[in-house]
């Protein structure tokens, strides 16, 4: 058996003049505000994306770090951007795989999110290779101690965070929301923290209910509550990406200054070798296990 491990993230553009086309894709042909576009524009320059994005060599690095501690060809797919999921598919079958892992850098499962991963997937592996997908890994033993060890011995009060999605996705039966809170359990169980909450961030302007209490509402309640130290520790992301450097980094920082919140969050795992040890292991038992499928 030849098998190599398909690594998905969601995707940033390379440059600033490369954002409209990324919005496009994640938009999928529907109409873009001008307004929403250029606020996305103006994020991505706050974060010193000009003629080089700093935030995808964190994919790359994490990549390379893995292939080598697995000995395997392991291959980065993006869903939003290149190299897509399927070109990168389409590479790993030319170069010989006939088993391929998938595993998204995105722990928890959701319909709306890790299922369009492995559709592109599957798409560009076109039945040449056989698929092992790691549809969760929100319980892994190294992922909640590596988060563990992040919040331990705080005497903060530690908010978890996570993307919201629209809050339809309940009615369908996702378990989006229960793996992220069992995450937040396990992690605050592993740590010996007992004063924690949970809250949403990343909210899209879509125009229908988006799963909440986000992030910036939140720290409103937890100010009214007498909380005045805040670590976030945000379960749903694994690097330092938009939704870290500009929701938190900047949104949440600049309302906790509005409150006299005193707000901190830790370091994300990146390409931590700690991180990518817990990730070669989930991919090692991926290989161990054939799929149903």
């Amino acid at each position: 058996m030849s098998a190599a491990v398909m690594l998905m993230a969601y995707g940033s553009p390379e440059r600033l003049s490369d954002v409209p086309a990324y919005y496009a894709d994640i938009r999928g042909g529907r109409p873009i505000a001008p307004e929403h576009l250029e606020d996305l524009v103006e994020r991505y320059r706050s974060l010193s994306v000009e003629e080089h994005n700093p935030l995808n060599a964190i994919t790359e690095e994490t990549r390379a770090r893995l292939a080598a501690r697995l000995g395997l060809d392991v291959f980065t797919g993006m869903k939003h951007w290149t190299p897509h999921i399927d070109e990168a598919a389409a590479r790993a079958v030319a170069g010989g795989a006939d088993t391929v892992v998938g595993l998204v850098l995105a722990p928890h499962y959701s319909a709306l999110s890790i299922a369009g991963y492995r559709a592109q997937l599957e798409r560009g592996l076109a039945g040449r290779a056989r698929l092992e997908f790691v549809e969760s890994w929100h319980d892994d033993p190294g992922f909640v101690a590596l988060l563990a060890d992040r919040i331990r011995g705080t005497d903060r009060h530690v908010v978890f965070t996570a993307h919201s999605l629209p809050a339809r996705i309940l009615a369908q039966g996702d378990p989006y929301r229960d793996q992220l809170l069992e995450t937040s359990a396990l992690v605050a169980e592993a740590a010996d923290v007992s004063d924690w909450s949970f809250s949403f961030q990343s909210e899209s302007p879509t125009g229908e209910p988006w799963l909440g209490p986000d992030i910036l509402d939140h720290l409103q309640a937890l100010h009214e509550a007498g909380s005045d130290r805040v670590l976030v520790c945000p379960v749903g992301f694994v690097s330092d990406h938009l939704e870290i450097r500009w929701d938190i980094d900047t949104e949440a920082q600049e309302r906790a200054a509005e409150l006299g919140l005193r707000l901190e969050r830790i370091e994300m795992p990146n390409a931590d070798p700690q991180f990518v040890s817990s990730l070669g292991l989930i991919a090692r038992r991926a290989l161990s296990v054939p799929s149903a499928a």
